[in-house]
């Protein structure tokens, strides 16, 4: 627990965002983070499905595509600011994953006191989301979401690439991004996630 202790001291009030393909295991590596450094997570999907939005806006994510950029920052980002959150970490999974967002995105969380320190990306290749949709398929643990039918994958992997891998360059590009194998067991994956932070609260 020491190294949870380094890691949240470092963190303080800032955030941490957790990025991968669909079924990387970012939701449950995120709720895993968040219970061990007493801080909020913020999904940026979750946001999406659990609030009133516009038509075009729920007809686009159900077809598997990304939020419009300008609904999208009118709608997620001022969750950052609520001042139950105050003085408090966050970590937040994939918000911000149109190229261009996380400028958005980091600017909301400085203004706010979460300044972003890190981003995770969680690495697993095709095949692997594919399995990982099939089970989850059988096992039924994600609740009613239109955009996890199998038709849907393709684009859904499509819009990651166009649009989601630039926004992990320009994270890298930051000195921001650390690189996560989630291959393999979800405690193999959260170990990596905290030996990364835990290089970057000793650096």
């Amino acid at each position: 627990m020491s190294n949870i202790k380094t890691i949240s001291e470092w963190l303080g009030s800032g955030s941490i965002n957790i990025f991968g393909m669909p079924y990387a295991g970012k939701d449950t590596q995120g709720k895993h983070l968040a219970s061990d450094l007493g801080a909020i997570r913020l999904g940026g999907g979750e946001i999406l499905r659990n609030s009133v939005i516009p038509p075009h806006v729920k007809s686009t994510i159900d077809a598997g595509g990304l939020a419009p950029t300008k609904d999208y920052i009118e709608i997620v980002l001022p969750y950052l600011t609520k001042k139950e959150f105050r003085g408090k970490p966050l970590v937040l999974s994939s918000v911000g994953r149109w190229q261009g967002e996380e400028q958005g995105v980091m600017q909301v969380a400085r203004k706010s006191g979460h300044p972003l320190l890190a981003v995770i990306h969680l690495d697993i290749d095709e095949a692997t989301v594919r399995e990982r949709w099939s089970d989850a398929i059988h096992l039924g643990d994600r609740g009613v979401r239109a955009d996890d039918a199998e038709h849907l994958l393709d684009i859904r992997l499509e819009e990651y690439y166009k649009k989601t891998v630039p926004v992990l360059e320009a994270y890298r590009e930051l000195g921001l991004l650390d690189i996560i194998s989630g291959m393999g067991t979800q405690q193999e994956t959260y170990q990596q996630i905290l030996d990364k932070l835990l290089a970057r609260a000793s650096a």
